[in-house]
């Protein structure tokens, strides 16, 4: 077991932690057998606070998650599993499980605020005072920073998982009427954008399978909606399962759907079956109840793709599994083209407005 990947920096942290409490309490104990003696906290706090104390906080709770997702890994093993519960029942558990027991530091690092309030209210200095809330502002701040770093790195590792199993067929194979030579398709690869899900700012919005109605059959598709564009894939599933027998393997990532969390585990690939769709590029159209009837499609929707000359290039006819499903989608659709809208519009706006020349020049 690679005991880091389980438990990252828990051991220094476990250090840090009991020496803070420490010394904390000897001032509390220093104050009880010479009560004359007032209760300075500020040396503590200021040592461990202005010191490592949030930094190593921020070490753990930023490998937690990987750590959550090894431990489901390992406990696929029969003889971790023996172990684990052997381990469990151990008086000093206090019944809580291994998971109840990770977590403990997370909600360690939030108390902290509160603790740093408690002591400042009872504070009668106006000097410590000043100090005891300088320390509480920049623990908050601290948390604060976390929470925009586990957003981040929850994102980057969804986004890395993404680009293993979302395959980009090349050209000649999406469409039979582009016609390469065998020895130019060099060329062509060499600018394949591969990597056009590594934008750092790109978002994942809304994911989900449905399927399109094509000329002479119903495809099973999977679409993945981006804050900047739809992706349209097909699903693939192979017999190798992700990952192999090897749980030292990128896992499956916790903030994907629990419908595609199931497809990647069992192997599931998604093949692209035409370019991106801009969101600017992109009209979302119903289908009544009358077409519904006539065509026999039920829970059907309908995107058009336009080019930049308003000329229509591509149209997509979708059916989803029930009448709320179809809904969701077209909200989630007509949500994210009317931000990426206005987050365009804000950008134009702060180019025009550039600001206004000095007199010297």
């Amino acid at each position: 077991v690679n005991l880091w990947g389980l438990f990252a920096n828990l051991e220094e942290l476990n250090q840090l932690s009991l020496s803070f409490v420490t010394d904390f309490f000897k001032i509390v104990k220093d104050h009880v057998t010479a009560s004359e003696s007032s209760m300075d906290f500020i040396s503590v706090l200021t040592k461990h606070f202005q010191g490592n104390l949030c930094q190593k906080h921020q070490i753990y709770c930023l490998h937690y998650t990987s750590a959550v997702i090894y431990l489901e890994n390992l406990r696929q093993r029969e003889d971790f599993g023996i172990y684990l519960k052997w381990c469990e029942q151990n008086e000093q558990c206090k019944r809580l499980h291994l998971p109840e027991l990770l977590v403990a530091p997370l909600h360690r690092l939030t108390r902290y605020p509160l603790l740093l309030n408690n002591i400042w209210k009872r504070s009668t200095d106006a000097a410590q005072k000043v100090t005891i809330w300088s320390i509480k502002e920049k623990v908050e701040k601290a948390i604060r920073d976390l929470e925009g770093k586990v957003k981040w790195l929850d994102n980057f590792q969804k986004f890395r998982q993404l680009q293993e199993v979302i395959i980009w067929p090349p050209l000649w194979n999406r469409d039979k009427r582009f016609f390469v030579p065998e020895c130019l398709k060099h060329i062509l690869r060499e600018n394949m954008s591969e990597n056009i899900l590594s934008s750092a700012n790109r978002q994942l919005v809304h994911e989900g399978r449905l399927t399109l109605a094509e000329s002479t059959r119903i495809l099973d598709v999977y679409l993945f909606l981006f804050n900047d564009f739809l992706l349209i894939t097909k699903t693939k599933r192979n017999k190798k399962k992700y990952g192999g027998s090897d749980i030292g393997l990128i896992p499956v990532c916790p903030s994907f759907t629990p419908e595609l969390q199931s497809l990647v585990k069992d192997g599931g690939s998604f093949t692209v079956l035409d370019q991106p769709i801009p969101l600017d590029r992109l009209t979302l159209k119903n289908i009544d109840a009358f077409h519904v009837t006539v065509l026999g499609l039920r829970n059907a929707f309908l995107i058009q793709y336009e080019n930049r000359y308003q000329q229509c290039i591509g149209v997509f006819l979708l059916q989803a599994q029930t009448e709320t499903v179809k809904k969701t989608w077209m909200s989630q659709i007509e949500t994210a083209v009317s931000n990426y809208a206005n987050g365009h519009e804000t950008q134009k706006s702060s180019f025009f407005c550039l600001p206004a020349e000095s007199s010297e020049i």
